[in-house]
C-alpha cells in the first residue's frame, strides 16, 4: 500500500450521477448536523462560534480530497474541546494556531514515516478511559451554560475541577429560565431520534430553543449575548509569534497530533465495517495534517475524523470523499448567508447539545463492561486513565496510561519466567 494515495482517485474511476446524488444528499444532511455541532464545539473550545464553521469547512474540504477514507467526515470534535481552552487561556489564539500548523506537521511526518499501524498498540482499556474523562470534562464544562450561572469577577475557572469549584459556589445564582430551556432542549436531543432520524434532533433543539425564548421574552443568554457573530468567509491570516514561543507549544501540539490521530483512525476503522472498504491510515495521517494546517491558516481550531458524522454520512447514502467535500460546502454556503441568526441561539441550548454529545461519547457501556469482565490491570489503567483525564489532562492521561499499561505487562512476563 503507497505511502499517500488519495480515496478520491480511486473512487471517482467509476463514478456516475447516481454516485453523486446519493454523495449530495449525504453530504447536505452531515452538513445540517454539523452546523449546531460545529458551533457548539467551538464555543466549549473558548473560540469564537464561527471558528467551528471554519474548522468543518476548510479542514472538512482537506481531509475529504487527500484523505485514506472514502467516507471520513471531518471537523471540530468534542474531543479536543478542553486541550483548545487551556492553550487559547494560556497562549492566546495565536498560540493555538501555531499550535495546530505544528500538530498538522507532526501529522504528516508520522504519515510519512508509516505510522499509521501504530493505533492497534494503544491498549483498549486507555482509549475508554480518556474518552470517558473527555466526556466528564465537556460535560463540567457547560454545567455553568446549562443552569444560566453568574461566576463572580474574577473568577478563574479553566481546569475542569475549578470549574466544578465555581459552579457548586455559584449554585445560588441558578437561573430557572435556562433550566428550563435547557431540560426542553435536552429532552428534544433525546426523543427526536424516534419522530425522525433523517433530521437531526439537534437542528429541531435550536430552531425550538430560539421560537420558545423570543416568543416569551425569556431571560436566556443567547450566543449573542455573549459573542460577536462574523458572516465572513475563512480568510488566510498567519499569527504573528515569536521564535522563542515554538519550544512552549511543542507539547501542545503533540497532544493535538497524537489525539487526532487515534480519533481519525478510530473513525476509519468504524467506518470500514460500515461499507466492507479498507482505508489507508497512512495516507489519513498526511490528510489530516494538511487538514489542521490549513484549518490553522484560516481561522479554525483542531480537526479530526468525527465517528458520529462519518456514520451519518454512511447511513444517508454516502460512499466517497465527495460527500465530505459537498458537506463543507454547504457548510460555507450557510455561514455566508444565514450565520448572524446563530446570535439568536440559547446558551442553555448550546450546553444541552455537548450534554448529548458528551453522553455518546462516554463510552460508558464499554467502561463498565471493563470493569465487570476484565482483569485487575485493565481496570487500573482504565480508571487511572479516566481520573488522570478528569483531573490533570490528556498528555499526562495517556503517557502515565502507557506507562502503567506495559509495565504491568513486562512484569508479568518476567514473573512467568
Amino acid at each position: 500500500m503507497k505511502i499517500f494515495e488519495p480515496k478520491i482517485i480511486e473512487t471517482l474511476k467509476n463514478y456516475n450521477g447516481k454516485s453523486f446524488v446519493s454523495d449530495f444528499v449525504a453530504g447536505l444532511i452531515v452538513a445540517i448536523i454539523a452546523l449546531p455541532l460545529s458551533i457548539a464545539l467551538a464555543i466549549a473550545s473558548g473560540a469564537s462560534p464561527e471558528q467551528g464553521l471554519y474548522t468543518a469547512i476548510v479542514a472538512g474540504f482537506v481531509i475529504a480530497l487527500f484523505g485514506g477514507s472514502r467516507v471520513n467526515i471531518s471537523g471540530p470534535t468534542a474531543a479536543f474541546a478542553t486541550i483548545v481552552a487551556g492553550i487559547i487561556a494560556t497562549d492566546g489564539m495565536s498560540g493555538l494556531v501555531i499550535a495546530t500548523v505544528m500538530a498538522g506537521i507532526i501529522l504528516i511526518i508520522m504519515g510519512i514515516c508509516r505510522m499509521g499501524g501504530l493505533i492497534k498498540y494503544i491498549p483498549h482499556s486507555i482509549t475508554v478511559g480518556f474518552t470517558s474523562g473527555i466526556a466528564v470534562t465537556i460535560l463540567a464544562g457547560q454545567l455553568k451554560d446549562f443552569f444560566g450561572l453568574t461566576f463572580p469577577e474574577g473568577t478563574h475557572a479553566v481546569e475542569t475541577m475549578e470549574k466544578v469549584s465555581a459552579v457548586v459556589k455559584s449554585f445560588g445564582t441558578v437561573n430557572i429560565m435556562s433550566v428550563l430551556v435547557g431540560v426542553l432542549a435536552l429532552a428534544i436531543l433525546i426523543f427526536w431520534p424516534k419522530v425522525s432520524k433523517k433530521i437531526p434532533g439537534s437542528l429541531i433543539a435550536v430552531i425550538f430553543g430560539v421560537v420558545i425564548v423570543k416568543l416569551f421574552d425569556m431571560d436566556v443568554n443567547t450566543i449573542g449575548d455573549l459573542y460577536t457573530i462574523s458572516n465572513a468567509p475563512p480568510k488566510f491570516s498567519f499569527p504573528e509569534f515569536e521564535l522563542a514561543d515554538i519550544p512552549g507549544l511543542i507539547p501542545s501540539a503533540f497532544t493535538i497530533a497524537i489525539l487526532a490521530a487515534i480519533e481519525s483512525l478510530l473513525s476509519c476503522v468504524v467506518s470500514d465495517g460500515m461499507i466492507n472498504d479498507k482505508h489507508n491510515s497512512n495516507t489519513e495521517l498526511i490528510a489530516q495534517g494538511m487538514g489542521n494546517i490549513a484549518s490553522g491558516l484560516f481561522g479554525g481550531i483542531p480537526a479530526t475524523g468525527a465517528i458520529a458524522r462519518t456514520a451519518a454520512n454512511v447511513k444517508n447514502g454516502g460512499r466517497s470523499p465527495i460527500a465530505g467535500i459537498v458537506h463543507a460546502i454547504v457548510l460555507l454556503l450557510i455561514l455566508v448567508l444565514l450565520m448572524p441568526y446563530a446570535a439568536w441561539i440559547p446558551m442553555p441550548v448550546i450546553a444541552a447539545i455537548l450534554f448529548h454529545v458528551a453522553y455518546n461519547m462516554s463510552e460508558w457501556r464499554k467502561f463498565v463492561k471493563i470493569c465487570k469482565e476484565e482483569k485487575w490491570n485493565e481496570i487500573l489503567v482504565l480508571v487511572l486513565t479516566f481520573a488522570l483525564t478528569v483531573i490533570f489532562d490528556l498528555v499526562v492521561a495517556i503517557i502515565t496510561g502507557m506507562i502503567v499499561y506495559y509495565l504491568i505487562k513486562l512484569i508479568n512476563k518476567a514473573t512467568k519466567k
